[in-house]
């Protein structure tokens, strides 16, 4: 989650610091945290696309796909599904998932930016909370490659607001507290590089939207949450996110003590077209 601004140098810059502090980043290390306590979008996220697109039938590939969260709801609505990811534990994890539902899903550990998939064979790209750490120019030229004529690319995101809720605030303060090297907080949930990113791939500029979604959580799940944090989880060692995990719990039970804790998110959704 990056802040945007008016000065593109300055969001350049910045973009570049989060794809740098990626290289250190696994979030195989969080796998069961995230497939147990990170929330994808809400419905009404995917009610939207299959609206809009129909996802019945359709073949989709979700890149950065994680847990297979959003492979898992497009594949529940009747979308043939493709799910990578960089890290093997994420989708062992997906794999997992799948097979509890009872959800037949085709699961690929590889990259976004050379997926491997044949050309001209999906009808959408999702990429869900994951643009960010790609390399934009060669994964948007890579999703142009493998979408049929026509089909759809969405570039989403689903982000805390700190500025709107009080315990993601406080828990961002502690976040740097352990992880002074962060540079992810106090994010908006705004993220404008795809609508340049994939245009500049070939792409038909399609349409940009978000709206906010007050998400409930229990301490349990908020902190199962902030532990798959790409600034704890995925890039301190075990030691130091227990540290972690033990502080937060101390800060809900002092600051936060009612259950569910309500923290406001944003849904962030940008569209392109492949040309016919």
């Amino acid at each position: 989650m990056t802040e945007p601004t008016a000065d593109p140098a300055s969001n350049a810059s910045k973009a570049e610091a989060v794809r740098r502090y990626g290289a250190r980043v696994d979030f195989g290390k969080t796998s069961g945290d995230y497939a147990r306590f990170r929330p994808g979008p809400p419905p009404s996220f995917y009610d939207r696309i299959d609206r809009a697109f129909g996802l019945g039938g359709m073949r989709a590939v979700d890149v950065g796909a994680g847990a297979g969260v959003a492979a898992l709801e497009l594949a529940a609505r009747g979308a043939i599904v493709t799910a990578l990811d960089i890290s093997p534990g994420q989708i062992d994890a997906a794999r997992k998932a799948a097979a509890e539902r009872r959800i037949s899903i085709d699961c690929r550990v590889a990259p976004a930016e050379a997926t491997g998939l044949p050309a001209q064979r999906f009808d959408l790209y999702l990429a869900l909370q994951c643009w960010h750490w790609f390399d934009p120019a060669r994964a948007a030229t890579e999703a142009l490659r493998i979408l049929k004529p026509g089909a759809v690319a969405i570039v989403a995101s689903f982000d805390y607001l700190a500025g709107r809720s009080p315990v993601a605030a406080r828990t961002e303060e502690l976040i740097l507290k352990h992880n002074p090297a962060w540079p992810m907080a106090n994010g908006s949930g705004c993220h404008t590089r795809p609508l340049f990113d994939l245009p500049a791939a070939g792409f038909l500029p399609g349409e940009q939207f978000s709206y906010e979604h007050p998400q409930p959580f229990t301490h349990e799940a908020w902190r199962g949450r902030m532990r798959t944090c790409n600034g704890i989880g995925a890039s301190l060692p075990p030691d130091q996110v227990a540290r972690f995990d033990a502080d937060l719990a101390d800060l809900l039970t002092r600051e936060f003590p009612a259950e569910p804790l309500t923290v406001v998110h944003r849904v962030w959704v940008v569209t392109a077209t492949a040309p016919r």
